[in-house]
């Protein structure tokens, strides 16, 4: 990099190093390998969703993952074909995702929540035509097979990684859920031509190739975009973006003992978030994965007490959970020691309340699926501000710029677009060009940059706090608006758990400032009174930013990591507004 000033690097604790260079050329699948090598027998994957669940050691997970890539080395897969994964997290999507590394071909992780649309879209748009998926899946996969032309889909069942007997009863429990919940039963129909992945991983096959990769160049992983503000697009993550990133992210945990750690994997491994921060990291230091398939309260509270899970990633709609929950006081939560919080911004109270029910450590981090994600932590025991992202980890580059001269670089404190360089950061777009130049611009000063689309600040310390998306800015009479201020405010009021802040047309100021508020259980509250909080001058909003309404709701659209979806907000108001 360039010779820049780099206030950051002064407020870093001692124990964090300033650099990680050179960062080495390998193949992701090197990060098993490793661990393999050096811990054997040392846990890879806990699977806790039902008593005697299987386990696996790093040497057993390199085994069936070498497994998996001579079954789809038999299928004609080899380096650089895409192969899509339709699985929660589970002990498959592990080993599928680094059997595939092995061969060096190009796992694509899609949202079992997808619709039919949204699914065809991706896999489609990333040419795949083998899919690994969960028997519950099949439903959506089979009714996408034909239009998206899929040759092979190999199905998995939960019970595959579940000891005797669980593994027997695991359907029959399913099957009363499926009647309960108006299913069909079995999810696969007699006549599907599918391949079930106990079969699969039954024979025995030649050992594949071996691995040859140019780590800098070759993709990975295709990683789809969470599609919050519009069509998901595919990152093009090459090993080296993920490789370096988790050891960059794994870094900043400096007392982090490999071999001895326990990460609850709640954060779905089919985003980035979870996949790199979550999984590689993991991987790269040998820590049992404590694998969830969706996040249950009373589960993942069974999981960190049985588990004694060390590292709790999240996200803050699942730490409030923990926080208002009275099943909470049942468990022992004291085995957690550092989590750190992205996909949206951390209120403080509730990182307080955290931190006092399990005396470990919560910091807000940022990141973006086009830097493998992790560009920002605050200090998990070193100097943090809330309300901030935090400072750049080892090696990530970041200026604040004109919104309207992007060559133009802001002094601190003042506002504009928040620009990243550094080894995270994606080759581009898949089959968008035209896309990945406006996202990654060469500047003057001959670095590579991405335009993140966030407004943010940074101070003489070098934290940086995001003030908002471009797109989301609410312009009201002229003036700027920025929603996620808004929403810091109204999270300060006693009875809002959960607020979603969009602009909406107005005859006289061009846009207003609507609120969409989720109360906290047994708090009922009026339009009047939030209003009145809101313009209340000790709250700090000026008439122009405070809400002109507020609608109640039961609940707010998510993606499965906890990011409010304002984009369906918006389209339900414009609907609306078109009635």
């Amino acid at each position: 990099m360039a010779e820049r000033e780099r206030p950051w690097l002064q407020s870093y604790p001692p124990d964090i190093p300033h650099s990680l260079t050179p960062y080495p050329e390998r193949p992701v699948w090197s990060l098993l390998e490793e661990s393999a090598e050096r811990y054997p027998d040392s846990p890879a994957v806990a699977f806790p969703v039902a008593p005697m669940a299987r386990r696996l050691t790093y040497r057993q997970l390199k085994a069936e993952a070498e497994r998996f890539a001579g079954a789809m080395a038999a299928m004609g897969i080899g380096k650089g074909d895409p192969v899509g994964l339709l699985l929660p997290n589970c002990p498959q999507f592990v080993v599928a995702w680094f059997g595939l590394q092995r061969l060096g071909a190009v796992p694509v992780g899609n949202n079992p929540l997808y619709t039919q649309r949204e699914l065809a879209h991706q896999l489609t748009d990333a040419g795949v035509d083998i899919l690994v998926t969960l028997d519950l899946l099949y439903p959506l996969a089979g009714a996408v097979r034909e239009a998206v032309g899929l040759k092979t889909v190999i199905v998995a069942k939960v019970g595959d990684y579940l000891g005797f007997p669980i593994n027997k009863l695991a359907p029959l429990k399913q099957k009363r859920e499926a009647r309960h919940e108006d299913r069909p039963w079995p999810p696969v129909p007699a006549d599907a031509e599918v391949t079930w992945w106990s079969d699969l991983m039954s024979r025995t096959y030649p050992e594949p190739p071996p691995l040859q990769v140019d780590a800098v160049n070759d993709v990975a992983a295709l990683v789809y975009t969470g599609g919050t503000t519009g069509l998901s697009k595919g990152a093009m993550l090459t090993h080296h973006n993920l490789v370096s990133n988790a050891l960059q992210t794994g870094a900043w945990f400096s007392d982090v003992k490999d071999g001895e750690e326990a990460i609850l994997s709640i954060l779905p491994f089919f985003h980035s978030y979870g996949l790199s921060a979550v999984m590689n990291v993991a991987i790269s230091r040998a820590m049992k994965l404590i694998l969830l398939p969706r996040f249950e309260l009373k589960m993942a509270l069974k999981a960190i007490d049985k588990e004694k899970a060390t590292l709790f990633p999240g996200v803050p709609r699942i730490y409030i959970a923990i926080n208002e929950s009275e099943e909470t006081s049942k468990y022992d939560l004291s085995s957690i020691r550092a989590c750190f919080s992205g996909a949206a911004p951390l209120p403080v109270a509730v990182a307080e309340k955290f931190e006092a029910i399990t005396g470990g450590r919560l910091v807000e981090g940022y990141g973006l699926t086009e830097t493998s994600p992790v560009t920002h932590i605050n200090p998990i025991y070193g100097k943090r501000k809330f309300g901030s992202i935090g400072l750049p980890i080892p090696d990530t580059d970041c200026k604040i710029v004109d919104l309207d001269d992007p060559e133009k670089e802001l002094p601190p404190g003042r506002q504009g677009e928040l620009c990243i360089a550094g080894p995270q950061v994606m080759k581009g777009y898949w089959n968008r060009p035209e896309d990945t130049a406006e996202m990654i611009r060469v500047h003057k000063d001959g670095i590579r940059w991405l335009h993140t689309g966030d407004i943010a600040t940074v101070d003489d310390e070098g934290y940086f706090t995001i003030v908002d998306r471009k797109k989301d800015m609410i312009l009201v009479s002229g003036f700027n608006v920025y929603p996620t201020d808004v929403e810091q405010v109204l999270y300060r009021h006693p009875k809002i758990q959960q607020v979603c802040v969009v602009g909406v047309p107005d005859a006289k100021t061009g846009e207003a400032v609507k609120a969409f508020v989720v109360l906290k259980e047994g708090e009922p509250a009026t339009e009047g009174e939030i209003l009145g909080w809101a313009r209340d001058e000790k709250h700090g909003l000026t008439g122009y930013r405070a809400p002109k309404s507020v609608e109640f709701r039961l609940e707010l659209p998510t993606t499965m990591v906890g990011k409010v979806l304002r984009r369906v907000l918006l389209e339900e108001e414009r609907q609306r507004a078109g009635a």
